[in-house]
Parts: C-alpha cells; sequence; structure tokens
C-alpha cells in the first residue's frame, strides 16, 4: 500500500545493518522474527500479541552476535631471563571485569569483546614487573608470547628506633557456618578478602581462615596482602606469592598459616585475601561469615573492587605497634 511502511521492509532494513560475519544468526533472527508477525487487512501487525517473542528472540540475537564477534586471545607468557613458562599470571582490563590466570604451563585464554580494542590487557604477578599490552596489537598474531622480567628489590635503610608492640587479632573470627560465602562457580582471578585496620605498623605472624564448608577434591589458592592506596585501590605488598595448596579432604574447620618466617611489615590499613587461580574442577569452598565487617572481592583479575555488606572469616595474628 503506498505511503504504508511494511513491517517485513523494517524488519530486512534492520537485518541488513548486521555485519556479514554474523549472517548466520542474521538469518536466524530474520527468518523467525517475519515468521512471528500476525497481519491484518490494513497491513499493520499486531506486536503487542508477539513481544514476548520479540524479547526472546532479541535476546538469543545478541547472545549470539557476541560470542560471533568475540576476539579470542591466547597466548603463552615467559620468563624473559631463562625462557621458561609463568605460572598464575593475573591478566586483565584495569577496572573492566575482564580477565583469566595462566595455568601451571603458563598459557592463557580470553575471549575479549570488540568494544574493549582500544584498551590493554594488564600482565601482573609477585616478583615480576608488570607489563601493558594493547589489545589491538594481541589479535594481530593467534598466539601470542609474552615475556614478563623479573622484579630487583632494593634493600630499604634500616632505621631503629625504640617502640612498643602488642600481640593483636585482627579481622573476622566468627565461626558461624549457616551464613557463608566464597567460591564456587570456578571463576580464574576471582578474589575475596577483609580490610584489617591498624594505625601504625604491624607484623604479621598468623593468617587464620574459618571454613564453612569444602567439596573440592584438591585446593590451591593464592594468598594476596594489599598495601591501600586509596578508596578502592589496593598495591599488593609481596615479594613472593604463597599459595594455600592441601586435599580437600585436609580442609577442616580451619586453615592457619604461618608467616612469621617472611617478616611482612605493613604500615596503616592492609588487605588481605585469597585468589582463585587454578580451575580446580566441580566443587566449592565457603568460608564462615557475619554482620559487622565488609568483604572486598572482585570478580577476575585486574577487575573492579567492590564490597558487600558480610564479612567473611579470615584474621590476622599481629604484633601491633602501639
Amino acid at each position: 500500500m503506498p505511503g504504508v511502511c511494511c513491517p517485513q521492509d523494517n524488519i530486512r532494513r534492520i537485518t541488513d545493518r548486521i555485519p556479514y560475519s554474523c549472517c548466520a544468526v542474521r538469518d536466524f533472527f530474520c527468518k523467525n522474527l517475519l515468521r512471528g508477525l500476525c497481519f491484518v487487512k490494513d497491513g499493520t501487525a499486531r506486536i503487542h500479541k508477539i513481544m514476548p517473542r520479540l524479547k526472546l528472540l532479541l535476546l538469543v540475537f545478541i547472545l549470539n552476535v557476541h560470542a560471533v564477534l568475540a576476539q579470542n586471545i591466547s597466548g603463552i607468557v615467559i620468563n624473559a631471563e631463562d625462557k621458561q613458562p609463568v605460572d598464575f599470571v593475573n591478566i586483565g582490563i584495569a577496572g573492566k571485569n575482564v580477565g583469566t590466570v595462566t595455568d601451571v604451563n603458563g598459557c592463557f585464554h580470553l575471549s575479549v569483546d570488540p568494544c574493549f580494542s582500544c584498551d590493554s590487557l594488564l600482565f601482573s604477578r609477585i616478583g615480576y614487573n608488570s607489563c601493558s599490552i594493547k589489545i589491538a596489537d594481541l589479535m594481530i598474531d593467534s598466539i601470542m608470547v609474552v615475556p614478563l622480567k623479573e622484579k630487583t628489590y632494593e634493600l630499604s635503610e634500616l632505621k631503629i628506633t625504640p617502640r612498643k608492640f602488642k600481640t593483636r587479632t585482627l579481622g573476622v573470627t566468627t565461626k558461624f557456618k549457616k551464613m557463608n560465602a566464597g567460591f564456587e562457580h570456578n571463576l580464574l582471578g576471582y578474589e575475596c578478602g577483609i580490610l584489617m585496620k591498624v594505625k601504625k605498623s604491624a607484623l604479621i605472624k598468623k593468617v587464620n581462615i574459618h571454613i564453612a564448608t569444602c567439596t573440592y577434591d584438591t585446593i590451591l589458592y593464592r594468598l594476596n596482602i594489599y598495601k591501600v592506596q586509596g578508596k578502592s585501590t589496593f598495591v599488593n605488598m609481596l615479594k613472593e606469592p604463597v599459595y594455600i595448596t592441601m586435599p580437600g579432604s585436609a580442609v577442616k574447620d580451619e586453615i592457619q598459616l604461618d608467616l612469621q618466617s617472611k617478616n611482612i611489615v605493613v604500615d596503616g590499613n592492609f588487605l588481605i585475601t585469597l585468589e582463585h587461580v587454578k580451575d580446580l574442577g566441580e566443587g566449592l569452598l565457603y568460608f564462615c561469615a557475619g554482620f559487622g565487617e565488609k568483604t572486598y572481592f572482585r570478580k577476575t583479575s585486574q577487575g573492579k573492587w567492590e564490597t558487600v555488606p558480610i564479612g567473611i572469616s579470615i584474621s590476622v595474628l599481629a604484633d601491633v605497634e602501639k
């Protein structure tokens, strides 16, 4: 009918804008959408009767387009000096919740949406200098080799001043199992922990973690200790990685980690977390939890820090300056 826009024409006009790399998805969307339209004599469509189907088709379309257009980046991270693979390297776009962790062989695989093509991937690991590479450059090669240089630490000047210390327990100590939170989805780079509040210096002696339940056959987590540099800015202060690994059957009510030999001294508030760095298969690890403190967490490597108003049971035994 002259002057009347046919619904089929509108749909084709929309689907013609879909990239030809998504032609299979486009054809599926167009075919099923046209099939769902019900016309009356005046050529208009009873759109309100098919809205549920339209919404479902649109959701399927969006998910499939994302899968088709997502750029798969694979590679291996090696030691720049001896060319050996570097395990458990954090890889991600800073603050964007897009990231992963290398496996025991230094290999990684990451699916990145095209909207992040102008961003950079940050590669970091305790004991190595961080490295940042533009995603557009990573897309050039099918498998990238990323070298990391080992970090050298300068010995700070030792100043001896008379100070008094008192042994204190910091953090959350609850053993209440009916309230719990933790790991269950095998998300590489996911970490959670508790902010320890001290006004002056503290020598960390032990870390205690109260467990609600564990169903993994084996656990392997990395313990991180961050210095607070802003409201949501934390910098890892460890010089070598600390791992917790044991059979799942050995994970009982409490995990205790002795750090006295590492001589870890912090000044002011610090954040202690556990990080999921290895695919552990089916299972979960939940910590006891309670009200009164916040749990800090981020969903993947280099992701954005967030908080929830429930504190997981991680505590520290430390000598704290009076």
